[in-house]
């Protein structure tokens, strides 16, 4: 029996597939790196916009068209929020709620009465694991979120806090780097707010993370910024924990971040900024903004073009507000037309654009340690093109004799140029580059919305 597994939007959903992927092959499910092969589907849903909605309904017809003798299982935000919807979809045979996430392969077994293996160990040495591109690991350590910001429908589909312990994560995390991991990423609904229903912290959980693994990598999905306590980046003094987190502001206006419910003031936001940027060299931070949220004047949206270019940040996120049925803001008045919702777009997206050209070129002649990853990308002369990520999260691209692959290594690079085309930075390896070895596969299929 072979599965296909896919996610749609975050990283939470990509982090659930990879523990799916560990539980399917241990009732002796092998994984299929596409659809058209497969015995089984699993779709991981996302619901954060109208747009990723659609987007899911889409890839449940487009499965179904290229496979249609699979079975398919359906789950994620968007399954939570319309089952019906979906079950009424030719080719879905299960639709799990995020609530059943955890047994959602008990389910299968028992709902579609798949005939399995017996349960099995892997040999010693034998990799159980199928990562994204394997040499990093997405690793759930809590969903659902406390909180109700009015725009958000994703704590409606997602439910209460809870979270997996400490010893748990500990765990997985070695597992995970005896098997070649080398880099973590700590993912969640709320990750700020790991912790609020077992005692714990998502410091403390950090602290036994650097302690208790030899994790090489540690980063952060987007943390809310009003969960990070005073001492929070003294945690950065141990240089595991890469330079970068993606602090979403949503708003450069206090009157708008008001009426969305959000629990930071702009000036808040700034000097946590500045404080991450004095106690750790180099600290990149990315952030998301919504505009066009209902009520947004034009001198509230020329606040919020006047505090990010002050501020300043290596990538934002851009999401022209549309109304989520079921959220608070679906009821706001004073809707934004799409005419003004797109040429502010046009216009954060060009301020943006030169943000990021300005921090990159800020990394010019630096040498970096970037674990590398993956590549399918073959140039004319033969060599091939790798990508990686800087410590504090700029994408770095450099062309390797054929012959030769840096691939799951963290290797010195240089950083000596700015690709404008591919918005992106130009490397040179300084360490020595191994020999090329088999090329991995990758079963798992993510699609960022």
């Amino acid at each position: 029996m072979q599965v296909h597994l896919s996610a749609l939007g975050c990283r939470l959903n990509e982090a659930e597939l990879q523990n799916w992927a560990t539980s399917f092959q241990k009732v002796g499910y092998s994984l299929a790196a596409t659809p058209e092969v497969a015995d089984l589907i699993v779709l991981n849903t996302c619901a954060v916009t109208a747009e990723a909605a659609r987007k899911s309904r889409q890839t449940v017809r487009r499965f179904h068209r290229s496979n249609p003798e699979a079975r398919m299982v359906v789950t994620g935000c968007y399954a939570s929020l319309e089952p019906q919807k979906l079950e009424q979809i030719m080719g879905v045979d299960l639709v799990v709620d995020n609530s059943d996430k955890d047994v959602l392969v008990d389910k299968v077994k028992e709902v579609l009465d798949i005939p399995v293996m017996p349960e099995f160990a892997t040999e010693p040495g034998e990799s159980a694991l199928f990562a994204r591109n394997r040499e990093r690991a997405f690793i759930k350590i809590q969903d659902g979120c406390r909180y109700r910001c009015t725009y958000c429908i994703v704590t409606v589909a997602r439910g209460e806090e809870k979270s997996r312990t400490i010893d748990d994560l500990i765990d997985e995390i070695n597992k995970l780097y005896a098997e070649g991991v080398q880099e973590i990423v700590l993912a969640g609904v709320h990750v700020g707010g790991y912790g609020s229903d077992i005692d714990s912290s998502l410091y403390e959980l950090v602290e036994n993370v650097l302690e208790r693994t030899e994790m090489p990598r540690i980063r952060f999905a987007s943390v809310e910024p009003w969960d990070l306590g005073d001492n929070f980046f003294k945690l950065f003094a141990n240089q595991r924990l890469m330079a970068h987190m993606h602090l979403p502001i949503q708003s450069g206006a206090d009157s708008v971040l008001r009426r969305m419910s959000r629990r930071c003031r702009t000036e808040d936001f700034e000097q946590l900024v500045k404080e991450a940027r004095t106690q750790v060299p180099g600290f990149n931070v990315t952030t998301d903004v919504i505009v066009g949220f209902p009520g947004e004047t034009d001198e509230e949206f020329e606040q919020t073009m006047e505090y990010i270019e002050k501020v300043g940040f290596g990538h934002i996120h851009i999401f022209t507000y549309s109304d989520r049925e079921g959220t608070k803001a679906a009821r706001l008045p004073n809707k934004i037309s799409k005419d003004v919702k797109k040429e502010r777009s046009r216009r954060l997206h060009e301020l943006a654009a030169r943000l990021k050209a300005e921090e990159l070129e800020a990394q010019i002649d630096q040498t970096v340690p970037i674990l590398w990853e993956s590549s399918n990308q073959i140039n004319d002369d033969g060599s091939q093109r790798y990508h990686g990520y800087t410590p504090n999260y700029h994408k770095v691209a450099v062309d390797v004799a054929k012959g030769k692959s840096p691939e799951r290594l963290i290797l010195n690079t240089k950083l000596i140029a700015v690709d404008d085309e591919q918005g992106c930075l130009m490397g040179e390896i300084v360490d020595e580059i191994p020999d090329a070895e088999a090329e991995l596969s990758n079963h798992i299929q993510i699609t960022q919305l």
